[in-house]
């Protein structure tokens, strides 16, 4: 099955935790420079994990309380790490209506899987959207850039194939 947070040990490095807390100190003191420092360290980590998101509590003498939820109510941040390739399902009407569900539920058996976690290997991450706004392509996925449209259920195993790599 996929990983759950608690399952994944944080693994920054010296390197990583120097970058942020130089940019910290460049940004850290700007009254709104909570946004810019978050998503400085995920750019850094690929992830916010709690050690992060405590690490810039301290630094920017913010409560944690607040980064979580900034951090939690932003799809842009993430608490675990993500795979390789990030696999968007739309769910949005117009590609539900045309079968993006079964489509999302194939990926899903396929990658053993469930929506928001990653492969065990690291390789993918299953996440649903509600629209990407190609609804004349419905129903869409998106794998990392890359854009399908018009697809069946029948299509994930090409799909994926794709990024055996």
């Amino acid at each position: 099955m996929g990983k759950k947070t608690s399952d994944i040990p944080f693994q920054g490095t010296p390197e990583q935790k120097e970058q942020l807390l130089a940019f910290i100190a460049e940004h850290g003191s700007d009254k709104g420079a909570l946004m810019p420092v978050l998503q400085k360290a995920q750019e850094i980590y690929g992830y916010l994990p709690i050690e992060v998101q405590t690490l810039i509590a301290k630094e920017m003498d913010t409560p944690l309380e607040k980064i979580y939820g900034v951090v939690t109510f932003y799809s842009q941040f993430s608490l675990m790490p993500k795979g390789k390739y990030t696999i968007s399902v739309c769910l949005g009407t117009a590609c539900y209506v045309k079968g993006s569900g079964d489509i999302f539920e194939r990926l899903s058996k396929a990658l053993g899987i469930k929506g928001g976690e990653t492969t065990p290997d690291g390789k993918f991450t299953l996440v649903d959207c509600r629209c990407i706004g190609a609804c004349g392509l419905a129903p869409v996925l998106t794998v990392n850039e890359d854009v399908y449209g018009r697809l069946t259920a029948d299509d994930v195993p090409g799909i994926l194939e794709k990024y055996q790599d």
